[in-house]
């Protein structure tokens, strides 16, 4: 299996929860059957470019979020397949895409209030932390 495959399958799938749309309706959409959806969005089937953009367009996204974000690691030493780095992989968790959601939907006060008290709660975890005599 491809790393690169794996990588825009799970794109796919992110981009499709994020839609609130199901496999079957994507792949009404593209024009296959559901089961082909599972097997690109787990990367055990290719996608091709016509079909990629086919599911872009469903999607509402540019065919070019599929590959954002993915850079060439450094080499694990096995000789195998390049490493690839995914900065976006974040995107497949749908608590995150909820969260990005609701986000985007507050006026800009509120968003600069949350995102100050994620940065806290995110700090907190990586400070030292002081400890307190008994």
């Amino acid at each position: 299996m491809n790393m690169v495959d794996v990588v825009v399958g799970q794109r796919i799938r992110a981009c499709r929860l994020a839609a609130n749309m199901s496999q079957a309706d994507l792949g009404s959409a593209v024009g296959v059957r559901f089961q082909q959806v599972q097997k690109y969005e787990t990367g055990s089937n290719r996608v091709s470019a016509s079909r990629l953009w086919a599911i872009a367009d469903a999607l509402n996204v540019d065919v070019t979020h599929f590959f954002d974000g993915i850079e060439q690691g450094t080499d694990d030493g096995t000789g195998d397949a390049p490493v690839l780095l995914d900065k976006l992989t974040y995107l497949s968790d749908p608590d995150v895409v909820q969260m990005v959601e609701a986000y985007s939907s507050l006026p800009g006060e509120q968003k600069r209030a949350v995102l100050a008290f994620i940065r806290s709660m995110a700090d907190t975890d990586t400070k030292p932390r002081l400890k307190v005599p008994s």
